[in-house]
């Protein structure tokens, strides 16, 4: 699907990701397919009020400098960005991916709040530094900070954009520049929609390199390959391709390494596949149990415990509540695995939820539950189904139990993959039915169809575990 350059991307930020070291740059080519106007149509009125034509001209930093020197201020540039900047602006598709991401560090040097209404909207605490002041403290429990290089539009008289910006930018944003500088020692960049022609970013990246030499850190940029179809002649095609090569071996100085995409709903694909990866190592185990049907107590017990040891132990991360029956043995499998690894990260590795068993409140419980059980389940990829059985109330019957089922439900209505080992019978039989009956519609993926047979076999709990364990290896990398 993906060439050689773009996988070895996608594993290397991955793996950043998980280890927190990653960080986002955001250019004009993020904003765009938002509906805000590219850079030479923004400037086009600018250009014709000093009897210029923005088609010819390459250099707006200049442009809007000519501006403000003719008409002794940039009021009019001012209103035009406010303007432009103010007016609504639908998120993309590549905005709700990042901000779904764990990426705790955005640069940008967009004067838009996209990205922060993105991570805002993915009920994230954002601290927004805009100006030099905004630096010196830090707001608590935030899960995102967004860096605004070059201002906000909410003060677009400060916003970086005239010659005279740029050339004290040094005396009034120095501040961005170190954070930044540091930023690009310790984490992996991906930067997406920028052109590298902002005059402060390649003087940090040269102040890197020159520091670091061959120690610099990997980064990453997206660049849409130059087509035949966006020049008039061969010779200008020609000239557009030597150059976009001149240009990608440069940034390699400074240990940009660019990846080339066709169409840049590429992109977008890259994006996704990184967060289908990034969730499938998150795992959902769903499972209770006052029986245990052709299981004995202690089998069943042993298998949960070893269940999510292995997946632990896998470098997958577990969610769950307290199932009945089995929540303990979950519980403690992995944390005898954590434990014994010298893992601390104990709270990221295993997430706990236990269910509200009363409530007194105006909500109902079961409403709470489903509730509960959705945002659970926000950030896995992968469910896994054991066991599934209750007693009535009310005839002291074993059935089917219902929480399951809804988490279910829930899980295929987030794109969440389900694996239920029907071997264990129940609910997670009952589920495993219902995914064989139409495999396409709930896994997709053919060649997992032999692995999920085995699911519900006469294998030895040690194999069923080993299935389970090859279906997830096999969906992250899909």
């Amino acid at each position: 699907m993906f060439n050689a350059k773009i996988r070895e991307f996608i594993r290397t930020y991955v793996k950043a990701i998980s280890e927190s070291n990653v960080a986002v740059f955001a250019g004009a080519g993020l904003s765009q397919p938002a509906g805000y106007v590219n850079w030479k149509e923004l400037m086009r009125e600018i250009a014709e009020d000093i009897e210029l034509n923005i088609d010819l001209e390459s250099d707006l930093i200049a442009l809007a400098q000519y501006h403000v020197n003719e008409f002794d201020g940039r009021g009019k540039i001012n209103q035009i960005l406010i303007e432009e900047f103010t007016k609504n602006a639908q998120i993309t598709d590549n905005h709700k991916i990042l901000s779904r991401l764990p990426i705790k560090t955005f640069w940008t040097t967009n004067y838009d709040k996209l990205i922060e209404t993105s991570l805002e909207s993915n009920s994230k605490k954002v601290d927004a530094k805009i100006v030099p002041e905004n630096l010196g403290h830090t707001a608590q429990n935030t899960d995102a900070i967004v860096y605004k290089m070059h201002g906000d539009i909410t003060l677009a008289h400060e916003a970086v954009l005239t010659k005279d910006d740029y050339e004290g930018y040094d005396l009034k944003r120095k501040l961005f520049s170190t954070a930044l500088q540091g930023d690009l020692v310790s984490k992996t960049f991906l930067f997406i929609g920028f052109s590298f022609d902002d005059p402060n970013l390649s003087y940090i990246l040269s102040r890197i390199r020159i520091l670091l030499g061959e120690n610099s850190r990997n980064h990453y940029c997206f660049m849409k390959k130059v087509s035949r179809n966006d020049y008039n002649t061969d010779d200008d095609f020609r000239y557009a391709v030597i150059k976009q090569e001149l240009k990608i071996k440069d940034l390699k100085r400074y240990r940009i390494n660019v990846l080339l995409v066709d169409e840049y709903q590429e992109i977008t694909y890259i994006l996704q596949h990184i967060e289908n990866i990034v969730r499938r190592k998150n795992i959902f185990i769903s499972g209770s149990a006052i029986e245990y049907g052709q299981w004995s107590e202690a089998s069943a017990f042993e298998f949960t415990s070893n269940l999510s040891r292995e997946i632990i132990k896998n470098r997958n991360n577990i969610v769950s509540g307290f199932g009945l029956g089995i929540g303990s043995c979950i519980i403690s499998g992995a944390l005898e695995e954590l434990y014994e690894s010298n893992d601390n990260k104990i709270e990221e590795r295993l997430k706990l939820r236990p269910f509200p068993q009363n409530t007194v409140g105006k909500t109902p419980l079961e409403e709470l539950w489903t509730k509960y059980r959705t945002e659970m389940i926000e950030n896995v990829g992968i469910s896994i189904f054991v066991f599934g059985n209750k007693k009535n109330k009310e005839t002291g019957e074993i059935t089917l139990a219902t929480g399951m089922i809804e988490e279910f439900s829930l899980a295929i209505d987030k794109g969440i993959i389900p694996i239920p080992v029907g071997a264990t019978g129940f609910t997670a039989e009952h589920l495993w039915k219902t995914i064989m009956d139409d495999f396409e519609r709930y896994v997709g993926i053919t060649s997992l169809e032999p692995l999920y047979s085995d699911l519900n076999s006469n294998k030895t709990p040690s194999e069923l575990i080993e299935v389970v364990l090859s279906i997830i290896n096999e969906l992250t990398k899909h």
